[in-house]
């Protein structure tokens, strides 16, 4: 049996971020990156550089703070993009420069308008334009899996010659199916004359729900690159989810032999600050590291488990940094065991942030008999999304009923510590509450989705809220959570207004 390791190439902070209501600032990109190194990510796909000013202004951000992965930028197969792709990753420690290009007959006639040999030529030059500025080149022809496997024999060969030290093969809009695709990847091995010279990877999409089977079948075929996203968000339906990957792995040493360079117990802290930047939340029944996971139902599957945890486990959920023991704080913990719990879930916290998030888990505790992991988790993100505010939320108040006209009292301080102070009335409660916080930020905005979540269960339950606004073509993803659903919707809404004036801030800067 073969022996290796798999190359974990991770492109959630490109192909993640296309997914459609994602927008993530330059900073939340290198928070999210800097979290990616500390998983044994291989390589980070920062970005594509010549999208725009934003795009680049991030990628060189990871690219300067980034040490221990490689630091990749896509680019499109022509010189200005490739040359900007290099400006972006120039000061990385590890730089790779990706370049991609349609190879299906359908995309080069209905899209490029370019025929075969043009294809051929563009991929070889921009390859070796690419090679130019660096070692570590990957080339993908986009499309493969709706392309005469012939041709994409012709084209590795090419880009190979022309030095691509990696060459993908993406099923880009997920129409592939284990078996073909495996064959793809085979035929590839056995008819690429110079195939030893590179790495052969893969880039599936999930529109068939098959990103991961096929990823896995591609490695057992030959495959030893393997791209992926956090959570397997991206374009459409996502791409190949990273931990149901390395954990397949992992959990059937005994089929494929091989290893990954994650550190498997940072999976879980990873998957929650990705969800919370990107706005997007992970479903309950989600493989690895949704609420459900390693939650057990049925009488059977309890007994069996309580007797011993394989019987119906076969992971450990601390495998994945989820922690197994279930310490219950409430109003009498001390700081000790509340900083305790937060290293358990992953969380290190500076003595002034431990401070204010310790008072902020005392004020829930006062209003809850018992503490969860998962209500502890909530007080974190909220702490972080106050962090770097604009405008603060500092008081909310609302007067409501089937006989009354919605009305809401706001204050807010504001960046120069005022505060500024309005009140609305409203078609409900969480309107009236918008329409005063607009009255006083007074900028331009469409809502345009609105989600409540329980975080935990129960009647005391912590009520999560994320929306959406959009802002001159642009979505902003505002979350907020609080006992109190109308507070919770109001600090969604903050939320989302700031990273909103954050990113006009930027622009005029």
């Amino acid at each position: 049996m073969k022996t290796g390791r798999v190359t974990i190439f991770d492109t959630t902070l490109r192909d993640g971020e296309q997914a459609a209501g994602a927008g993530l600032s330059a900073q939340e990109k290198l928070q999210i990156a800097k979290q990616l190194e500390r998983l044994g990510v291989d390589v980070i796909e920062a970005g594509f550089p010549i999208s725009s000013p934003g795009d680049f202004e991030a990628v060189q951000l990871i690219a300067k703070e980034i040490q221990g992965s490689t630091v990749c930028a896509l680019s499109h197969a022509n010189a200005e993009a490739i040359d900007g792709a290099w400006e972006a990753i120039r000061e990385a420690k590890r730089p790779r420069i990706h370049v991609f290009l349609s190879a299906s007959d359908i995309h080069l006639f209905y899209q490029l308008k370019k025929t075969r040999e043009e294809i051929l030529e563009m991929s070889r030059d921009m390859v070796a334009r690419a090679k130019g500025y660096t070692d570590d080149v990957e080339f993908s022809p986009m499309d493969a899996t709706r392309t005469e496997p012939t041709y994409i024999y012709q084209i590795l060969e090419a880009v190979i010659a022309a030095g691509a030290t990696t060459v993908n093969i993406p099923d880009t809009v997920g129409c592939a199916i284990p078996q073909e695709f495996g064959d793809l990847i085979e035929g590839i091995l056995n008819n690429v004359s110079n195939i030893d010279k590179a790495v052969v990877s893969v880039h599936c999409h999930n529109d068939l729900g098959l990103a991961v089977a096929n990823s896995l079948e591609a490695i057992r075929r030959g495959a030893r690159q393997v791209e992926c996203t956090i959570n397997g968000i991206g374009e459409r339906a996502g791409n190949a989810s990273l931990e149901e990957i390395v954990m397949a792995l992992k959990t059937r040493n005994d089929l494929f032999n091989l290893t990954t360079n994650i550190d498997t117990t940072q999976i879980y802290k990873t998957s929650r600050l990705v969800s919370e930047l990107t706005g997007f939340i992970v479903q309950p029944n989600k493989a690895i590291i949704g609420a459900n996971a390693f939650r057990h139902q049925s009488g059977i599957h309890q007994d069996g488990v309580i007797k011993k945890a394989m019987t119906y486990e076969i992971m450990d959920p601390r495998t994945v940094g989820i922690p197994a023991s279930t310490l219950v704080l409430g109003k009498l913990s001390g700081r000790h065991a509340f900083k305790e719990r937060l290293a358990e879930l992953g969380h290190f916290l500076d003595e002034e942030a431990l401070s204010h998030a310790f008072r902020a888990f005392k004020e829930l505790a006062d209003k809850k008999r018992a503490v969860t992991d998962r209500d502890i988790e909530s007080l974190i993100a909220e702490e972080l999304r106050t962090a770097s505010e604009f405008y603060h939320l500092d008081h909310v108040e609302v007067s409501c009923g089937d006989h009354s006209i919605p009305t809401a009292t706001v204050r807010l301080i504001a960046p120069d510590g005022q505060a500024l102070a309005d009140a609305a009335l409203g078609t409900g409660p969480v309107d009236a509450v918008y329409k005063a916080i607009n009255r006083i930020v007074r900028v331009p905005n469409e809502l345009t989705e609105f989600t409540v979540n329980s975080v935990t269960e129960g009647i005391d339950a912590i009520g999560e809220v994320l929306i959406r606004i959009e802002s001159n073509g642009v979505t902003y993803t505002g979350r907020g959570a609080a006992m109190d659903i109308i507070v919770a919707s109001a600090k969604a809404y903050m939320n989302a207004l700031n990273r909103l004036l954050a990113a006009k801030k930027a622009r005029t800067e």
